[in-house]
């Protein structure tokens, strides 16, 4: 059973207040520093110009929910806990990915820019201890108790892996971050499953930065979700890319339990797979991985039919569905997952062919049927105006007719008198 702590709902308020009152404060800092998304591209879903850098928002909720809880949990343990190396590090990576966020937000910086600076940015988070140590052995229902049961990772390969997974999920929530409130849709059921996980496990201080992070992203939502006012911006996709990294490193890839890896992987699927199939896509059209274009998942459900609204929910439902099968793994093993995901991915496939069908209305069919009809009437009418020549129709004898007799008898009626 699930049993969520008073503090747990304490964080998740504190940090959706701050960052629902932070977000107006955070479009008119963008506005003055001219950190505007102007629509210029296809690619572009929105028609007038946007406010970024509304990441600021998410940031300070985080944060102040954050500091907030741990401070008064333990004041003592909290101090203690700041003067660590690895907290150390892992707060110098966070600075940095938010000082590239807002630069970027306000000069558009360059790929080959970015990426310099968000590798050392995760070379300093992995340095200073937070890295992926070990890999579970596939296919195991038992807790991996003994090294015999784990791959060890060394030194080497645990620091490539682990920079390769927080500069990979960094682009990876960026990449998806296409229609409004996506992105942050999505990062805050990653978050929701990270808190669950961190609960299931008693890692109580995971679930205080998951839940805190959950509340910063729904204090933001009301403002991002479509018709948005404001956009999250760089600064607030890579910091959420950045953060989620972390925290599934320090929470469900800690655990000795099997398929451990497994885990965060399904909780972060969506822009895990849109972000391989863009490299794939791009790499084999002859282009650079970092040029953007208009294939990912969102566009296409659009380019399908779907409004805006369905498409940020659809996809809102297979984050929501990967993040319940892992879940699954942690509460109820691995077979009752796989059956979950078999579950999913049929009704998944079946729904998905209709999707379209159910975003359009009965009357919009009946609207599209008469189409053809009033478009052939109105074409007749500007070609009739432009010829300047009249047709010939029954109806415009009679009027003209009936006008003459009216004529003839006033003038009768005139002569008589």
């Amino acid at each position: 059973m699930i049993t969520i702590e008073f503090h747990h709902l304490v964080a998740f308020a504190v940090a959706l207040i701050v960052a629902f009152f932070a977000t107006p404060i955070a479009r008119k800092i963008a506005v003055n520093s001219g950190a505007v998304n102007i629509p210029n591209d296809s690619r572009r879903i929105h028609k007038k110009p946007m406010a970024l850098m509304g990441g600021l928002a998410i940031i300070a909720g985080f944060v102040l929910a954050t500091i907030y809880s741990f401070a008064t949990k333990d004041i003592k343990s909290f101090t203690q806990f700041l003067t660590k190396p690895k907290t150390l590090g892992i707060l110098a990576g966070v600075l940095i990915i938010i000082v590239l966020g807002i630069i970027d937000d306000i000069k558009a910086l360059r790929a080959r820019i970015k990426f310099p600076v968000q590798l050392i940015a995760a070379i300093i988070v992995v340095a200073t201890g937070t890295r992926i140590t070990t890999i579970s052995k596939p296919f195991q229902e038992t807790v991996a108790l003994h090294p015999g049961m784990m791959y060890m990772l060394g030194d080497i390969l645990a620091f490539i892996i682990s920079i390769i997974w927080i500069v990979g999920m960094t682009n990876a929530i960026n990449l998806i971050d296409g229609l409004d409130g996506l992105a942050a849709g999505v990062s805050g059921i990653a978050a929701i499953t990270l808190y669950i996980v961190a609960v299931i496990r008693k890692q109580d201080d995971i679930a205080i930065i998951s839940v805190s992070l959950v509340g910063a992203i729904a204090g933001f939502l009301p403002y991002n979700f479509n018709p948005a006012k404001i956009f999250m911006g760089d600064t607030g996709a890579t910091f959420l890319g950045f953060i989620l990294a972390i925290i599934s490193i320090e929470g469900t890839m800690k655990s000795v339990t099997a398929l451990a890896v497994a885990i965060p992987i399904l909780v972060l699927g969506l822009p895990i797979f849109d972000t391989m199939f863009a490299i794939i896509r791009r790499l084999l059209h002859g282009r650079p991985i970092a040029e953007a274009d208009r294939g990912h998942l969102h566009h296409r459900l659009l380019d399908m039919g779907l409004s805006h609204r369905m498409a940020v929910i659809s996809l809102y439902i297979v984050s929501g569905a990967l993040g319940l099968v892992s879940i699954a793994l942690v509460d109820k093993g691995l077979l009752p997952s796989i059956i979950l995901l078999i579950i999913i991915v049929m009704f998944g496939i079946g729904g998905a062919r209709n999707l379209k069908e159910i975003s359009v209305a009965p009357e919009d069919k009946c609207m599209d049927q008469k189409k053809p009809i009033e478009n052939t009437e109105h074409k007749d009418a500007q070609l009739e105006a432009a010829s300047g020549i009249k047709q010939e129709e029954s109806s415009g004898e009679k009027a003209v007719s009936g006008a003459k007799d009216n004529k003839d008898e006033l003038k009768g009626e005139a002569q008589h008198e």
